[in-house]
């Protein structure tokens, strides 16, 4: 039979009830200035082990000084089930939640400390979070007394219709987990589609890849619609790329001497400029007997594919500002127009037409 509630009784409870409050509060303190302490080593899972943990433990002294109090009040033995059932559920919940905050932090801290393996995508985060949640769900449920076995036969079975009804859903998520496995995409690679859009991948989730264009805008993509175009990788299979520059001298000139001067501001603009390759040789290459003069092809080393217009343009000014000291001439194509005026004294007089050009346009790759 149970006894009366006395205010001994309530006096008791509520001094474990603050003494759970008060262990919790502590052990908030004392992680945080482990959390404090974690920051300054090189190993960022340290990180998210205790920022984890200073809601879970706080959380577990809470429950278990709500559950001691609870054990010295004199409740029946049905409410005191009850009791004990609500605080184990709210532990496992807790529980659960720091456990999916963890698992998915150190994926991502693995992620991110291996080489060629995507760094920053929320897809890996995302579907071990959700794992983590739905296996706290079932043991919440089983603790509850509620059977699972039916519960995920009914999952199973109403999952096809589930996938049928998310086909499109459903192929993204597995073209983005396809093209992260093979390692053709990944965060921080610059990517050109044939349909015309480009820029910097900043991540891939389970439905779509972000693509960070150079005009600071965001483009949306399905991962489905990626995986089936055609595309070029300026990160893969490394991140130096070679910048074409089409230049262009008279006839008259001395290319022995043209070929030494431009090997010369090659070589300076590669140690100058940044974001050139300071180890790039310098490389000449004529290859056309153009109309008006002899063309030919400068090969710059560009560290990063934004980098290429930066050294574009230094180049070019340092080129023509030598070409120039030198005496070295980049000729304007020339056109010869004839007029013949019906019967004049001027027929078949010809006067020279130019256009200014002094270095064709820049073609990169």
């Amino acid at each position: 039979m149970t006894r009366t509630l006395t205010v001994d009784d309530c006096l008791v409870a509520g001094i474990i009830l603050v003494a759970g409050l008060a262990a919790a509060f502590l052990l908030r303190l004392l992680l945080r200035w482990l959390g404090r302490h974690a920051t300054k080593t090189r190993w960022s899972g340290d990180d998210v082990i205790v920022d984890a943990l200073r809601s879970l433990v706080p959380w577990g002294a809470f429950v278990g000084g709500a559950a001691a109090a609870a054990a010295a009040l004199p409740l029946t033995r049905t409410v005191h089930h009850n009791v004990n059932q609500s605080l184990t559920v709210l532990l496992i919940l807790v529980a659960t939640i720091t456990a999916a905050r963890v698992i998915a932090g150190l994926v991502r801290t693995v992620t991110q400390s291996r080489a060629g393996v995507a760094g920053s995508v929320t897809i890996f985060v995302n579907i071990t979070r959700v794992a983590v949640l739905a296996l706290g769900c079932l043991v919440i449920l089983q603790t509850l007394g509620i059977p699972v076995a039916p519960l995920v036969t009914a999952l199973g079975v109403g999952g096809l219709a589930v996938a049928l009804a998310l086909q499109d859903t459903l192929a993204n998520l597995f073209a983005g987990i396809h093209i992260l496995a093979s390692k053709t995409v990944q965060p921080g690679d610059y990517i050109r589609l044939s349909s015309g859009e480009e820029g910097y991948v900043v991540d891939i989730n389970w439905r779509q890849t972000t693509i960070k264009s150079l005009s600071n805008n965001l483009v949306i993509i399905p991962n489905g619609q990626l995986a089936g175009t055609n595309m070029t990788n300026f990160n893969q299979p490394e991140q130096d790329m070679t910048l074409l520059v089409q230049v262009g001298v008279a006839y008259d000139s001395d290319l022995e001497h043209v070929e030494r001067v431009t090997n010369e501001v090659i070589a300076e603009t590669m140690k100058d400029v940044e974001g050139a390759v300071p180890d790039h040789e310098p490389a000449v290459r004529f290859h056309t007997f153009g109309d008006s003069r002899i063309g030919m092809t400068v090969i710059l080393g560009v560290g990063e594919f934004s980098d290429q217009y930066r050294i574009k343009h230094e180049f070019i000014k340092r080129l023509h500002r030598r070409y120039r000291a030198e005496g070295i001439h980049i000729p304007a194509p020339r056109r010869t127009v004839t007029l013949q005026p019906g019967g004049g004294a001027g027929a078949g007089l010809e006067i020279p037409h130019q256009r200014e050009a002094s270095i064709d346009p820049v073609e990169a790759r």
